[in-house]
């Protein structure tokens, strides 16, 4: 199957495509590879062109995008000419639409350009929508072929695979059920090439068996290497049981550089911890400025553990508010081994937290020494002991915060698992 998202927004970069994500992961669940991934614009020809080429390949297209009533929205009639079918106008699906814009702008005149969304191929079938206006389209011709055309905003193209498309998808499937099924074992502190060299060469097994080597894909972000593993074209049960063999295979070799599974957040990881040490944090930052309350409070549930924090970015509010001494700004400077001690001993006194974190560094680009150079950062953990550790991360203002507040959640993380 061949999956093309539509929309010059797209390809300009402006949208992330965020769909086609969703898409492959929801049809690798239900068994269905998606071979092949496209992106075009808002050209009637070019999406013409695309489809027909996929269509000549699998037989079996699934589209995002140009559903709407303006313009840039050509997926419908440039699709149903490959088919050799007319459009005809749905009364059905207009007179809805119409009643739904009257409900909502009672004293507005219902846009006649809206009634395109009801013009439908000949022959086809309506996908309803439930999330939003644009019906769902599902044409295929005398030879099974088909394309399924879905809206391109995510949350009504979410529903409408989920509540529609997936379910025709299933019907067609023969056999006893077969999936594609991955796991992802999650790791940060450790980088990709010395991940590598841990495992070595056929870790998950010899190519030359009758099975194979299951496929091991090492996937680097800021946030670390997830390590995930694919099995395709068997039976439920026998996928879950080779990719926990896996998981439990990659965490005795990996050890503690792995902190979760599949989504895993590591913010999440370290309140359920917390939570279960009935333990109290509070943050102190500068660089991250604000970034690492973030993760934790973007955690639901999270107000049963986390306190609060500072973002103390001045010296005179890390003199103020947590009680920095000045002589040790002036001696070490801020970004320091004493500063970010004293910073998380200071939020944890002021927020009367059982744990403290600290973090302070040169997220640049500018702002660097050679001593300091930009990517220093000092992390700090206050409890029934005090440890601060030195870090020189890489990458543009952006990842060397993301990387420093992902440093000190694992910094944390190992701080609890070591008691």
């Amino acid at each position: 199957m061949e999956l093309i998202t539509i929309g010059d927004e797209l390809l300009l970069g402006f949208t992330v495509d965020t769909n086609a994500a969703h898409i492959s992961r929801a049809l690798a669940a239900s068994g269905v590879e998606i071979v092949r991934r496209t992106t075009v614009g808002d050209e009637a020809e070019k999406i013409s062109q695309a489809v027909r080429e996929a269509l000549d390949r699998t037989g079996a297209v699934i589209t995002t995008g140009g559903l709407g009533p303006t313009s840039d929205d050509l997926t419908k009639p440039a699709i149903a000419r490959i088919f050799g079918r007319g459009m005809k106008l749905d009364e059905g699906i207009a007179a809805k639409l119409e009643g739904r814009w009257r409900a909502r702008f009672p004293n507005s005149t219902f846009p006649a350009t809206n009634r395109t969304q009801a013009e439908i191929p000949d022959g086809a079938r309506v996908l309803t929508n439930r999330h939003g206006t644009a019906p769902g389209i599902w044409l295929e011709d005398e030879k099974g072929r088909w394309v399924a055309m879905m809206p391109g905003v995510p949350r009504e193209m979410r529903g409408m695979l989920a509540e529609e498309l997936l379910p025709a998808i299933q019907a067609r499937l023969d056999g006893p059920g077969s999936v594609v099924l991955s796991g992802t074992l999650r790791t940060t502190g450790i980088a990709e090439s010395a991940i590598a060299e841990l495992l070595g060469p056929n870790f998950l097994g010899d190519p030359q068996t009758e099975l194979g080597a299951l496929p091991l894909a090492y996937l680097p972000g800021v946030a670390g290497v997830d390590l995930r593993v694919t099995v395709k074209g068997l039976p439920r049960a026998r996928a879950q049981e080779l990719v926990k063999e896996a998981m439990v295979k990659l965490r005795s070799r990996v050890g503690a550089y792995a902190y979760g599974e599949d989504d895993a957040d590591l913010a999440a990881v370290v309140l359920d911890r917390c939570r279960a040490l009935k333990l109290k944090l509070a943050v102190a930052e500068s660089c991250t400025g604000g970034m690492l309350g973030e993760r934790l409070t973007n955690i639901p549930g999270s107000s049963d553990v986390f306190l609060g924090g500072v973002i103390a970015y001045h010296n005179e509010l890390k003199k103020e508010l947590l009680g920095v001494r000045a002589e040790d700004l002036e001696r070490y400077g801020a970004v320091s081994e004493q500063v970010a001690l004293q910073m998380a001993a200071g939020i944890r006194e002021k927020t009367g937290g059982d744990v403290g974190i600290s973090v302070t560094g040169i997220a640049g680009p500018g702002g660097g020494t050679r001593d300091k150079p930009v990517g220093l950062v000092w992390i700090a953990v206050h409890g029934s002991d005090a440890k601060a550790r030195r870090f020189h991360v890489v990458g543009d203002r952006a990842e060397i915060r993301q990387r420093a507040a992902q440093a000190a959640l694992e910094m944390v993380r190992r701080a609890l698992s070591n008691g």
